[in-house]
């Protein structure tokens, strides 16, 4: 069992938390990712990639969105509750090493995963520029920790309420335009986002690397729901990933597969809110009835 030690909601419906885990706190690299259940009977293993540890305390820090069941049970969860299981670290680690100027590009809830990478490019020599992006300020995450570990940090908001009213290729293109253009590029979000990173990139044969853990779903490659083409060559993410070469991978051919997921995560979903009102009506009932009781 792993104790659940600190949350916090982002957003509407994002959450970052942390939890003992501290086996992974210790082995775990930037980029790999690890794998909770909520509980054991019949639970789902949802893959979330680590966003931060503690390795005095022995914890780790992730952060998810309440999209599907699981991820609605485990937003119900509190401090001092615990996870059933947790599994990691898995993946294959992000590359780090001394390349120069990197660029990261973290949109939503991929500057979270991003984070650790961006303090291991830092402290492997890097001079790191972060381009954090959002449609809304109420939904830029992590930008404190980004500015710490980042040597610039550009923010772009889709309506303009916070930093740049700009895609996230906007100052990418003009960082690849510069006299001092990146020597890296890493990208991580929603596929689209990528997938345009990616293109935006090519031109300038700037090296381009996306994680691609948004596909996951068993998280050990035994499921093979994961499978991507990269190269013209079959790929699974989660033990030969999450990191490819974004200039390589079939992105049409990802964003077709993903939604096939989205009927059957829909209805999990909603069988999940369902449960949830009625047990809130029968609280509301039970407590009208004691209230009741009382009086008489």
């Amino acid at each position: 069992m792993n104790k659940i030690v600190f949350k916090k909601q982002l957003s509407a419906d994002v959450y970052e938390m942390a939890f003992e885990a501290p086996h992974i706190a210790r082995e775990h690299k930037a980029g790999q990712f690890l794998i909770v259940q909520v509980d054991h009977d019949w639970g789902e293993r949802v893959p979330l990639t680590i966003a931060d540890a503690d390795e005095a305390a022995g914890t780790v820090t992730v952060v998810f969105q309440a999209v599907g069941a699981s991820t609605l049970k485990l937003a119900r969860l509190g401090v001092g509750d615990a996870l059933a299981d947790v599994l990691g670290p898995l993946g294959m680690p992000s590359e780090v090493e001394r390349f120069g100027r990197v660029v990261l590009c973290g949109g939503g809830i991929g500057v979270a995963p991003i984070h650790p990478i961006a303090q291991a490019m830092k402290a492997a020599g890097n001079h790191v520029t972060s381009i954090l992006a959002a449609r809304t300020k109420d939904l830029l995450i992590f930008e404190d920790r980004m500015r710490a570990a980042s040597d610039e940090v550009i923010v772009c908001t889709d309506d303009g309420s916070y930093g740049r009213k700009d895609l996230v290729t906007a100052p990418l293109k003009e960082l690849c335009e510069s006299a001092t253009p990146p020597d890296r590029v890493i990208a991580i979000g929603p596929p689209i986002m990528m997938k345009f990173c990616a293109a935006t990139t090519k031109p300038f044969g700037i090296p381009t690397m996306v994680s691609l853990n948004t596909i996951m779903i068993d998280g050990t490659g035994m499921c093979g729901g994961c499978r991507v083409s990269v190269g013209g060559k079959i790929r699974f993410v989660c033990v030969e990933g999450p990191d490819f070469d974004g200039h390589q991978v079939d992105w049409d051919n990802m964003l077709k597969r993903m939604k096939a997921f989205k009927p059957f995560e829909a209805l999990a979903k909603q069988r999940e809110l369902d449960h949830e009102c009625r047990l809130a009506a029968a609280a509301d009932a039970a407590a009208a009835k004691q209230v009741e009781k009382s009086k008489g």
